[in-house]
């Protein structure tokens, strides 16, 4: 999960990186500014590459990467964002017990 705190300085940061691609042509930069402008999703994706974060990785190959966002209420308290709770089931399951009753 990611939080952002300033869409603006995100946004104006990824303007920045499309300004600068050399390998982007003409059209490639005027579409990459609107859609950097119109979502902040869109702005970070241009500026986080999916292979840097994964391609030091052992054993992993990227083979292809897409990007999803929705605006949420983020709760650490509600028991929705309990994000230990799956593994706790898990758990379970390799032992051959059952979870919590």
């Amino acid at each position: 999960m990611l939080e952002i705190s300033d869409a603006e300085a995100l946004t104006g940061a990824a303007l920045a990186h499309v300004t600068e691609d050399t390998h982007a042509q003409d059209a490639e930069r005027t579409h990459a500014r609107s859609a950097v402008r119109e979502d902040v999703a869109e702005a970070l994706a241009h500026l986080v590459d999916p292979f840097d974060l994964i391609g030091d990785v052992p054993g992993v190959e990227l083979a292809q990467a897409s990007w999803s966002s929705e605006r949420i209420d983020y709760n650490p308290d509600a028991v929705e964002w309990d994000l230990d709770e799956d593994d706790e089931d898990d758990e379970d399951e390799e032992d051959g017990t059952e979870g919590p009753a």
